[in-house]
């Protein structure tokens, strides 16, 4: 079987879908299955240079649309080599041309794949909700009506990460009929095993810490809940005794990144960067405990990470895979508020080093169960066959 992956960009900047798609690939490669990937990547970018599989890159977009009029073009020629076509993410022009491209090539006779889309947490009705997103609402719903909901139906069927993302993303926009719903999974490729060159890389990143930290690895956004996590923090350390705080992530250049940095100022709060390789392993077999009070993440490669390295997880009730980690009190599930935040930090602090180092261990327990890329290849292979 062939897949080909279209996604705007394989950016490692980009989060979670690119990560995706490179944690679900090797693990497809050893089922037999071929994938290739076409992105509106510059052919040159050095963050390409890595990866095991093809990837077809056809050049910068333009405007906030992402157009990139070369597609529709490599997509009528190239389309029919391949068995299934998914499209990950929403709102944006690569969605649009697959289905013109579809419908172009649909009255000719030759074979065309079947089409998927997988809207990463697009679909969630946050983002309808959320204070300060009222245009961008708008916008969508009439995205929707003339656009987004076409690519949507015609569609041979939608795929999830997880059950909740499934049901949530019935409550958001009408008319949404997709031809099939299919909860596929998401996994994470093992990590690697620790190493001191993990350590020393993590302690070049952060050289101004010293003993035991608690973990955020995201990008630094309000949507991430790293104002109510700092506030938790601030109210809970008033006499210095608590591990330090590390916060991880790009966005710290931000208007909300320099807000959080001076909310952060006179506490034991480090901002390490964006962290990868080495260092984000080992920032990861380091710390205490992972923590995410996010205020909606669809699943949360950077949850499941920390998991697979035996690390508990500090997270709210709008992480959609919250309710797998609860089921095996493999983490502290809580409300995105402050008082929520508050209870996480709260708890977690109150428990003995046994009942941490048996949370992380249910946590890993979960990762090899539910969460990881083998499992993940299986059941999206099964689903789209």
């Amino acid at each position: 079987m062939k897949i080909l992956r279209i996604i705007t960009s394989m950016n490692p900047e980009g989060g979670g879908p690119c990560q995706g798609i490179r944690n679900s690939i090797p693990a497809l490669q050893k089922l037999g299955v071929t994938n290739e990937v076409v992105s509106f990547d510059d052919p040159g970018a050095d963050f390409l240079k890595h990866d095991s599989f093809k990837i077809h890159a056809i050049g910068q977009p333009k405007g906030p649309w992402l157009h990139q009029p070369e597609l529709i073009p490599w997509l009528l020629e190239n389309l029919p080599h391949y068995d299934a076509a998914i499209i990950h993410g929403l709102w944006l022009y690569h969605g649009y041309a697959v289905n013109k491209a579809m419908k172009a090539l649909s009255g000719k006779n030759i074979r065309l794949p079947k089409v998927y889309v997988m809207p990463h947490g697009m679909l969630d009705p946050y983002f309808q909700k959320a204070p300060g997103r009222k245009l961008k609402a708008l916008r969508n719903v009439l995205y929707w009506k003339f656009i987004e909901s076409k690519v949507i139906n015609n569609a041979d069927g939608v795929l999830f990460t997880c059950q909740e993302e499934l049901l949530l993303a019935r409550q958001t926009f009408s008319p949404y009929r997709p031809k099939k719903e299919l909860n596929v999974g998401y996994g994470i490729q093992a990590p690697p095993a620790y190493t001191t060159a993990m350590d020393d890389a993590f302690k070049a990143a952060c050289p101004q810490l010293s003993g035991s930290y608690i973990l955020f690895l995201s990008r630094i956004h309000d949507k991430k809940g790293v104002d109510i996590l700092i506030n938790a923090y601030i109210a809970l350390n008033k006499d210095n005794k608590l591990p330090t705080l590390v916060i991880a992530g790009p966005g710290l250049d931000t208007p909300y990144g320099k807000e959080m940095a001076e909310l952060a100022q006179g506490n034991t709060i480090i901002f390490a960067g964006m962290l990868t390789g080495n260092a984000k392993w080992g920032a990861f077999y380091g710390s205490e405990a992972f923590i995410l009070p996010s205020h909606q993440e669809n699943f949360g490669i950077a949850v499941v990470e920390a998991m697979a390295c035996a690390k508990a997880v500090i997270i709210s009730n709008q992480v959609n895979i919250w309710r797998e980690i609860k089921e095996g009190n493999g983490g502290i599930v809580e409300d995105d508020t402050q008082q929520g935040a508050n209870k996480m930090l709260k708890q977690w602090l109150n428990m003995s080093n046994e009942q941490k180092i048996e949370m992380g261990l249910n946590a890993q327990k979960i990762y090899e169960t539910k969460f990881s890329s083998e499992k993940a290849a299986v059941q999206l292979l099964n689903r789209i066959k």
